[in-house]
C-alpha cells in the first residue's frame, strides 16, 4: 500500500475491560498520528474516550469502505466485530486481551509492532468458512442468520431433554435424545464443539461438524460432512421447545417440529494475519499443549 490518504479502521473493544481501553487509546493515538481516520462505534465511544476517534453507529454500515476493524478484546469481542465486518467484506484483526483468545492474532504487549504492520500493510488476509442457517415453519422460511463459529440448538428447560432427527443433505442419519446438537466450522471447532467432545479441524480443512450434546444413544458420535453438504436438524418432540443461537450471541426461539438447514455461507470472514504461524503451532501454544520427546525437525 503507498500513503496513508483515505485510510480509515474501526476500532471495536471490550468496553468493561481496561486493558482493553488503554489499548484502544495507545493505538487510536498512533493510528490517527499516521493521518489514518480510526472510527469508534457511537456505544462505545464515550468510555473509550479515544483522541481523535470519529463515533459511528454500530449497524451493519459501521466498516463501509474501511480497509481493516480491529477487535481489542477476546473471542467474544472479535466475534462481535465480525458482525460489523461481515457485511462490508471488510477483513477483521483480533487482538488477544481475553483468556485463550484463539481467533485473536496480536499480542497487546507487542501494539507499537501491530501499529508498524498495519500502517506498512504488512499482513495478509486468510478467508474463514461461515455458515447460514434457515429455519424452516409450515413450509415458510421464518428465521435467516449465520455464524462464525457454530450455529447450536439446545433445549430451553434445564430439568428435560429434547428429541432431535439429525440428517445430511435431505437423508436422516439418527434421532437422539439430548440437551442439543452443535453444527460448527473448523474455526469454531475449539470452541463449544471442541467442549462437547468434537475434533479439532484443520483452517484449511473446508468442512461441516455436527456435534451432540450429551445424547442418550449408542451412536453419537461427532460428524464431519462436506462444505457442500446440507445440514438439516429437527425438532421431534412436539410437545417441546428449543433455542438457537448463532456463535453464542443472537438466540432465537424455535418451536415444535421446526427445521433448520445449515450450509456453507457463500460469504466467509476475512481474518487478518500479521505472521505466517502454522495453525499446529497456534493450537500447541494457545492450549498449552505436552510436546516434549518430539525429535523431529
Amino acid at each position: 500500500m503507498s500513503g496513508t490518504e483515505g485510510r480509515a479502521i474501526l476500532l471495536v473493544a471490550h468496553a468493561r475491560r481496561q486493558a482493553a481501553i488503554d489499548v484502544a487509546r495507545d493505538l487510536s493515538r498512533r493510528l490517527c498520528q499516521a493521518a489514518v481516520t480510526v472510527r469508534v462505534l457511537d456505544t462505545e465511544a464515550p468510555i473509550l474516550d479515544c483522541s481523535g476517534g470519529v463515533p459511528v453507529p454500530a449497524d451493519q454500515h459501521a466498516a463501509e469502505h474501511a480497509e481493516l476493524v480491529i477487535a481489542l478484546g477476546g473471542d467474544g469481542t472479535l466475534l462481535r466485530a465480525a458482525e460489523l465486518a461481515r457485511p462490508s467484506g471488510v477483513p477483521l484483526l483480533g487482538v488477544n486481551l481475553g483468556h485463550v483468545g484463539f481467533l485473536a492474532e496480536a499480542d497487546p504487549m507487542a501494539i507499537d509492532v501491530t501499529a508498524e504492520k498495519i500502517l506498512a500493510g504488512d499482513y495478509f488476509v486468510e478467508e474463514r468458512l461461515a455458515l447460514e442457517v434457515a429455519v424452516r415453519r409450515d413450509d415458510q422460511v421464518v428465521i435467516r442468520d449465520w455464524a462464525l463459529n457454530d450455529v447450536s440448538v439446545e433445549k430451553e428447560a434445564r430439568e428435560h431433554v429434547i428429541s432431535l432427527v439429525l440428517a445430511v443433505d435431505g437423508r436422516p442419519v439418527s434421532r437422539w435424545s439430548c440437551d442439543g446438537i452443535v453444527c460448527a466450522t473448523p474455526t469454531g471447532s475449539t470452541a463449544y464443539a471442541f467442549s462437547a467432545g468434537g475434533p479439532v479441524v484443520w483452517p484449511q480443512v473446508q468442512a461441516l461438524l455436527a456435534v451432540p450434546l450429551s445424547a442418550h444413544a449408542l451412536f453419537a458420535r461427532p460428524l464431519v460432512v462436506a462444505p457442500t453438504s446440507t445440514v438439516g436438524i429437527e425438532l421431534a418432540d412436539p410437545a417441546k421447545v428449543a433455542v438457537m443461537f448463532c456463535d453464542g450471541r443472537r438466540s432465537h426461539s424455535l418451536e415444535p417440529q421446526d427445521r433448520l438447514e445449515i450450509v456453507r455461507s457463500s460469504e466467509p470472514v476475512r481474518l487478518v494475519r500479521l505472521r505466517d504461524t502454522p495453525f499446529t503451532q497456534r493450537l500447541v501454544d494457545k492450549f498449552q499443549l505436552p510436546v516434549q520427546g518430539w525429535t523431529g525437525s
